[in-house]
């Protein structure tokens, strides 16, 4: 069947790829499609562990629902063990995990694997389509699973710029540990913004009207993407604010799946 049309996605399976409790994944399958493309759906709430899946799920389930494999994934976020490097640790095994044994490998197309993120999950969605460029040794370095693009919802995709201005009340040290002054190598490896170019279209989508993560973050990355030489788009969304993306009902979420769409169509 067609991506575009409408299916019922099954019961989502939990594929676990750690011991901590927050080293899961709950993957919500199409009904009807032999091999379904996986959209990697990473929540955001400034990494902390005050946010969880439940942002992600209802996003994954209607991915699912238009034919896609729609991927939620939970990692340690500050607060339980997570930031500098668990939580990108636990984002690169979460995708990493889709080719491993737990994933029904005969359902999913791991050629065709792109990432949807929003607000501190944009970050982590462009980072992980920046993996294939980490350095051995690296945090997420040596992807077992290559994304082919990525879709950043209102993104906090320049850490650097994020730890200027004090997004998230601090949100960005605190998960790295550091300033970027004190540790100018931990941002370098961890923001897309510092990885370009990455070697894969990416689009961000970006309500005017949002007041918690600026769009100025989405116009700077699109700015050096650009110079970089990367396949770059920006999506401003004229009367959106911050959560409207995330909102299934939503014009601005169809927004996003259309940018998906758009990225999977490519291959």
């Amino acid at each position: 069947m067609s991506t575009s049309g409408r299916a019922q996605p099954t019961a989502p399976l939990t594929i676990r790829y750690g011991d901590d409790p927050s080293q899961f994944a709950e993957l919500h399958l199409p009904t009807g499609v032999d091999l379904a493309p996986v959209v990697v759906v990473i929540h955001g709430g400034f990494w902390l562990d005050t946010y969880g899946i439940e942002l992600a799920t209802p996003l994954a389930a209607d991915l699912a629902r238009a034919g896609h494999a729609g991927y939620a994934i939970e990692y340690r976020r500050v607060g339980n063990g997570g930031g500098w490097p668990q939580t990108f640790d636990d984002v690169a095994a979460a995708i990493d995990a889709l080719a491993g044994p737990d994933a029904p490998t005969d359902r999913i197309d791991l050629d065709r694997v792109v990432a949807v993120g929003h607000s501190a999950g944009g970050h982590l969605a462009t980072w992980a389509a920046a993996r294939p460029g980490l350095p051995a040794g690296a945090p997420g370095a040596g992807p077992a699973v290559e994304l082919i693009g990525a879709v950043s919802q209102a993104g906090v995709v320049d850490l650097v710029a994020g730890a200027r201005d004090g997004l998230g009340g601090g949100a960005v040290v605190a998960l790295m540990g550091a300033s970027p002054a004190d540790q100018p190598d931990r941002y370098e490896l961890a923001s897309a913004f510092e990885r370009l170019p990455l070697g894969v279209p990416v689009s961000l989508v970006h309500g005017r009207r949002d007041d918690i993560v600026p769009i100025s973050q989405s116009e700077r990355y699109v700015d050096a993407a650009r110079r970089a030489g990367d396949d770059v788009e920006l999506r401003v969304l004229p009367d959106a604010g911050h959560f409207e993306v995330i909102d299934p009902a939503d014009d601005a979420w169809a927004t996003c799946r259309a940018e998906i769409d758009r990225l999977l169509a490519s291959r």
